[in-house]
This record gives structure tokens, sequence and C-alpha cells, in this order.
């Protein structure tokens, strides 16, 4: 299951304006931080989280989003270890590294992820948020 889709913008207020256009009628609600958008789509009161959320942000690593440069799609794993399973087997099987598993600072305390670019260049995060899990703090 695809758990979040990111898109990279140079342009975040012309970004809100595209997808403000069409997104909320798609059931997604917006949510604005520094960091960018957030679009989430509704859950019923009791119910788990609906995904895939949707997020548009500048690029991490700086340099000007493009196609690629900021998407990223996200595959949600079991637990940390089936995080660094599928981490080493898809850079043995010819993708790239682009962050080693583990804890981010910038992510909540129980969000671990690895990430790496596929054979073409499109980036893939691999993460696990398991609660039964040690977080980064402990």
């Amino acid at each position: 299951m695809i758990a979040y889709v990111t898109v990279g913008a140079d342009d975040i207020a012309c970004a809100k304006r595209f997808y403000s256009a069409l997104l909320p009628a798609l059931g997604y609600k917006l949510e604005e931080g520094p960091a960018g958008l957030s679009y989430t789509l509704a859950a019923k009161p009791g119910q788990p989280a609906v995904l895939p959320d949707f997020y548009v942000k500048p690029a991490f690593d700086g340099h000007p989003a493009s196609a690629g440069n900021g998407s990223m799609v996200a595959f949600e794993a079991r637990n940390q270890k089936q995080v660094r399973n599928l981490h080493a087997a898809a850079l043995a099987a010819g993708g790239s590294d682009e962050g080693q598993p583990g804890f981010r600072a910038s992510y909540g305390p129980g969000f671990y992820v690895g990430y790496l670019r596929d054979p073409q260049g499109n980036k893939i995060a691999l993460f696990s948020s398991n609660p039964n899990e040690p977080g980064r703090d402990g």
C-alpha cells in the first residue's frame, strides 16, 4: 500500500492554487506549514487515517524542483528490520542509496526511514512507524 506521495514545487503559492482546485473535490483536506502543503483524506471519527497522503514541498536537497526531484513514493514496512532488509535488497537489485535506514531529526520520534533511488532515478522511501518498536529517543 502506498502511504504518501511527495512532489516538489519551487512556488508553493502557485502549487496551492493548482492542487486546491482539484484535491478538495477528491476528499483531501489542506494543512499548510512552513515546509509546504499537506493534503490528507478525512477519516471517519474513531477510524484510522485514510491513505495515501499527498505532499507538495520544496525539493529536500535545496535544488530547484523538477520532475523526479522532490517526487517520492513511500512504502510502509512492518517494522524497522524490514526497512533495513528491503533497503539492502533494493540496493542489490540496482538501486542507489539516498539515505541509510534510521531515524531523522525532522520527523517524529517513531518514524524510521531509508531512502534510495530506483535505476531510473525515482526516489523511494521505505519506512516504519511501528509503535511497538523503540523510537529515536529510546
